[in-house]
């Protein structure tokens, strides 16, 4: 046997770019093994759980003895409308707002798909609050059926 030395020079730049390399070929790996999993449990897009009963669920809202609903129409996984009913026209007199207001809350609901999240001027804020706990109680009542 013989005991020659041998010396090895590696250059650092080289180094450096191997181990980047080997990084971004890990993270890749990792991130297709993600979504690789994550799509076996759906099929075909759909998710496995719902959230609404599909159907037209409304709320009662009693204003100076004087009462109209708010209708809320989801299907399973969005809310799709919501909208006053049973509204008279002396209502409409007596508070103007009503109708402006649902329908700014209501532009906000469907986008967000969530009573929480929504945002109200402090001008009609009282009838926002109102408006918007009638759309989540028809809510609770699509999710509980």
């Amino acid at each position: 046997m013989s005991a020659k030395t041998k010396i090895v020079v590696l250059h650092m730049k080289k180094l450096i770019l191997a181990g980047i390399a080997c990084g971004i070929g890990i993270l890749i790996l990792i991130l297709l093994f993600i979504m690789l999993r994550a799509g076996s449990g759906e099929s075909a897009g759909e998710s496995v759980d719902t959230m609404y009963v599909p159907g037209v669920y409304t709320s009662s809202v009693l204003i100076d003895q004087n009462a109209f609903d708010v209708q809320v129409s989801v299907d399973e996984n969005h809310i799709n409308s919501i909208e006053l009913i049973n509204l008279d026209e002396s209502m409409e007199t007596m508070y103007p707002l009503l109708g402006p207001t649902l329908d700014e809350l209501s532009e906000q609901i469907i986008s967000a798909q969530s009573v929480s999240d929504i945002t109200y001027s402090k001008n009609n804020q009282y009838t926002s609050m109102l408006l918007a706990n009638a759309v989540n109680d028809a809510l609770e009542k699509a999710s509980q059926q």
